[in-house]
């Protein structure tokens, strides 16, 4: 069986063991929305107001899950609309994989509606960036994609934040103390919250 682009992309995402997506839908990624429907019992979708929405989303997903969190959005401002999510993510080290629809191939480079080099745009807020001119690509660059969060996932010790609560037990130079050994010892930043005595 033949599969479309759209086809690939949802099923390369279920592959790599995606079971959510965050975007919002337009023109240039419309198949792949269809796409998520046909496979709706196995991934997910969460529609937002609005593709910014979307990208912090995905960024707030894999913070919580410690998995590779997705966004997809159309062309043009749609995709020029992500980049504060991704610059969020790229800066506090989260992984997040965004795939944007695009204009057709014989169209690139001409100026034509909602076309924008959104590789261009966020080459310095990403980890690594891909333009996919071709079908055949679709699959193995999101397995690529996921290849690199992967490998830095397993590198981290933890994946997850870890949640301190500092007891009103003790001295304050003591629970300093002991709040500068952990954020010295654990490579993901640290929520930090007093607890109260009851009544």
């Amino acid at each position: 069986m033949l599969l479309s682009g759209a086809d690939i992309i949802v099923r390369t995402l279920i592959e790599q063991g995606c079971d959510t997506v965050f975007g919002y839908p337009g023109g240039q990624i419309i198949n792949v929305y269809d796409s998520l429907y046909k496979y709706s019992s196995e991934i997910r979708h969460v529609l937002t107001a609005h593709e910014q929405g979307a990208a912090h989303a995905a960024d707030g997903y894999a913070r919580a899950t410690g998995r590779v969190g997705v966004v997809i959005a159309t062309s043009g401002p749609g995709a020029t609309n992500l980049v504060t999510g991704i610059a969020t993510a790229h800066l506090d080290s989260v992984p997040m994989v965004a795939i944007t629809g695009n204009v057709f191939t014989s169209q690139i480079g001409s100026d034509s509606f909602q076309e924008i080099d959104i590789t261009g745009v966020t080459l310095p807020i990403t980890k690594q960036n891909y333009f996919v001119g071709s079908v055949d690509e679709l699959a193995d660059t999101i397995r690529e994609a996921f290849r690199i969060f992967d490998h830095d996932l397993r590198q981290s010790t933890d994946k997850r934040y870890d949640f301190v609560f500092v007891a009103r037990t003790g001295t304050a130079s003591q629970k300093s103390h002991k709040l500068l050994r952990l954020m010295k010892t654990k490579l993901l930043p640290l929520l930090v919250s007093q607890s109260k005595k009851n009544g």
